[in-house]
């Protein structure tokens, strides 16, 4: 192949996924930049406008909760993100991740090689990168050298680990992915202690008619599966629900409100939000699980 067919056909490349309905999430990623921000206390956000990222400073290194989208645009984010912070990226000590799909997981092997950061992710995606790779939707990245990995250690229901000083408690969440896990801790501001609370995977594009009969479930388990989940952590105690995608609490407008009125209480300090936002993503399954169209 010469040289001029190897660019007609990178172009060819960059044309087809200009036209993918899902291109804005891989084109022109910095576009998305979000100065990172103090939530509360120790807990500080690094994401972009759309896909989260958490760190929480657990006083012997640094936890982070997703490791942004793949591609090299996020990742160079994640990790300006963190410095304007006023943290290093090579003190990220652990990794945690709410699932294993592809706008997730774009950072884990440049942190992993880079400066060793061990990492989470739920035993059941674990699994699905080694029998089904394919569902991690990777295939989608811009950038193909992107690939999966192994985590160091693979999260099941009722796990308790320990990160410097802080505990989190995990439960798997089945039902977005079958390793979507959900877990709780707490953060602290002086001498005043918040519950937090991290569910890890909403969408229901994973929930369609047609990808689960794609996948082999004809008998729509994992719709089941998600309605199970959140039954079982709905009824938490939770303080700050942290998103993994801005748009589960509204993240942007509550953080220029905390701009624009810096002594009014904190917005992400809610009691009724978790509860609140399971309950309508519980009730919108109910409605699309009634709908004939996807039955």
């Amino acid at each position: 192949m010469s040289m001029k067919s190897e660019y007609e056909e990178y172009l060819e490349r960059r044309e087809k996924m200009k036209k993918n309905p899902m291109a804005r999430i891989w084109i022109n990623q910095e576009s998305r930049y979000v100065k990172p921000f103090q939530m509360y206390g120790n807990l500080y956000y690094v994401g972009d406008s759309w896909v989260c990222a958490h760190i929480v400073d657990t006083g012997e290194g640094l936890l982070l909760f997703d490791a942004g989208n793949c591609g090299n645009g996020a990742t160079a984010m994640l990790i300006q993100a963190i410095w304007e912070m006023g943290f290093n990226p090579a003190d990220v000590k652990w990794m945690v991740l709410s699932h294993g799909h592809v706008d997730h997981i774009g950072a884990v092997n440049f942190f992993k090689r880079m400066f060793g950061t061990k990492i989470y992710l739920g035993a059941l995606d674990a699994k699905m990168f080694r029998e089904h790779p394919e569902l991690a939707l990777v295939q989608e990245s811009t950038d193909y050298m992107d690939e999966l990995f192994g985590p160091d250690v693979e999260i099941h229901e009722g796990d308790k680990i320990k990160f410097g000083n802080t505990e989190v408690e995990f439960r798997e969440a089945p039902g977005h992915t079958e390793g979507v896990i959900s877990c709780f801790f707490d953060v602290t501001d002086g001498k005043e202690t918040k519950r937090v609370g991290y569910y890890g995977g909403f969408g229901f594009n994973t929930l369609q008619k047609s990808f689960l009969l794609e996948i082999g479930d004809t008998n729509y388990s994992m719709r089941e599966a998600y309605l199970r989940s959140i039954e079982k952590v709905i009824n938490e105690k939770v303080d700050i629900f942290m998103p993994n995608h801005c748009v589960n609490v509204d993240l942007l407008n509550k953080r220029q409100f905390m701009i624009d009125h810096p002594s009014e209480p904190n917005p992400f300090i809610d009691e009724n939000a978790w509860k609140n936002y399971l309950q309508m993503k519980y009730d919108d399954l109910k409605k699309l699980m009634a709908d004939p169209a996807q039955n």
